[in-house]
């Protein structure tokens, strides 16, 4: 078995989208917080070197001017999209964690060359603290997925899913998917986080985190079948037990907030996650730089459902 080492280091929430021109587009957060960077290049073994480029800088202040966090690159309608979370300078929300979600286009061919621009707040029709947004195309709709505080269950952040009009606006009131409930979930800070879509087998896979951002950190998973109606909360299965967490033997620590991707053969399924290779955080973890993004193969069983192996090993 060969131990795994990071792709790239200090990127969290890491998103890697391979497009249909055979490049492989590179974000996640940045340490600072401060701006939205992207990369592009013909292997992901080239990513850690090629060049990165700022689509999108936050202002000094206002409502989206702080924690910039997990941009998402899509390629959605003939345009691109990065959607990503952002807080308010203090002054106006005189709190931390008071995010929303917010998305940039830009529709030029080539994004690391292209303009970009700002086109402002996904309105969820919930107004509280949210995050991690995905999308995803099944049946010719497109769907918005992501992460939000409802004030009226325990949590910090529970897992809901939309139509979308357009990528840029949703078109459907809000349907709760998942909730932490699982011990393992509510270790720390009660949270489903960072939803990621991947569809094979005849079934939707949802993976996603769960617990406080430490050595907790653990992914989870939702499936339903390809022909129910993803709107439906009764088409979903959810896991009672976690499918990828900590690997204390070969410390490779919180693995989580992933995407999915595909290797250069076209085939080979990967998931691409961050951790951290130690436990002895000093101050605030939010702080703490060394989340590395890592990239391994995806293998399946003979049901057709994901195996996620050890966060430590390529297998």
């Amino acid at each position: 078995m060969q131990l795994l080492q990071p792709l790239i280091e200090q990127r969290a929430d890491p998103c890697i989208y391979r497009h249909s021109d055979g490049w492989y587009y590179f974000t996640a957060s940045v340490p600072a917080y401060d701006r939205i960077e992207l990369r592009r290049a013909r292997t992901i073994g080239e990513l850690p070197q090629a060049e990165t480029i700022t689509a999108w800088l936050k202002p000094d202040t206002g409502p989206y001017s702080e924690l910039i966090w997990a941009p998402e690159i899509h390629f959605r309608q003939g345009a691109w999209y990065v959607y990503f979370a952002a807080a308010p300078s203090r002054e106006i929300k005189h709190k931390l964690f008071q995010h929303r979600m917010y998305v940039i286009r830009c529709t030029d061919a080539n994004p690391i060359e292209g303009h970009w621009e700002f086109l402002g707040q996904i309105d969820t029709g919930i107004d509280t603290f949210c995050l991690d947004a995905t999308t995803f195309e099944h049946k010719g709709q497109l769907y918005y997925l992501w992460a939000q505080k409802d004030m009226a269950i325990e949590g910090n952040s529970n897992l809901y899913i939309a139509r979308m009009e357009t990528p840029d606006k949703i078109s459907s009131a809000p349907v709760l998917l998942s909730k932490p409930e699982y011990d393992w979930e509510i270790i720390g800070f009660w949270v489903n986080e960072g939803p990621s879509v991947l569809q094979r087998n005849g079934k939707i896979f949802i993976s996603y985190s769960a617990s406080a951002t430490d050595a907790n950190y653990a992914m989870g998973l939702l499936w339903a079948d390809e022909n129910a109606d993803p709107m439906d909360p009764a088409s979903w299965h959810k896991s009672p037990t976690p499918v990828l967490r900590s690997c204390f033997e070969h410390k490779v620590y919180g693995p989580g907030h992933n995407s999915f991707t595909v290797a250069e053969d076209g085939v080979t399924d990967l998931l691409v996650y961050h951790a951290r290779t130690y436990t002895e955080i000093v101050g605030d973890p939010l702080w703490d730089p060394n989340r590395h993004t890592y990239v391994k193969a995806l293998r399946w069983d003979q049901q057709g459902m994901p195996v996620f192996g050890s966060p430590s090993m390529q297998e």
